[in-house]
């Protein structure tokens, strides 16, 4: 499945940063096409479906709340 997603890319110093408007995730490069292609990348692990390569130990904790 593919989704077009709106990018601002701007000059700092250096570097080209490229940011996606619609999710938090950003990303940079010493090109603007560089910046681009590294924020596809990041865009893509993202949205990659999560895998657990280790079970999470769950466990309750008490708290004392104010009333």
């Amino acid at each position: 499945m593919k989704r077009k997603l709106t990018t601002s890319v701007w000059k700092e110093a250096e570097w080209f940063v490229a940011q996606c408007i619609e999710v938090d995730v950003a990303s940079q490069g010493e090109t603007q096409e560089l910046a681009i292609a590294n924020l596809q990348e990041a865009l893509e692990l993202h949205f990659e479906a999560p895998c657990a390569t280790r079970f999470p130990k769950m466990q309750l904790v008490e708290v004392e709340i104010a009333a």
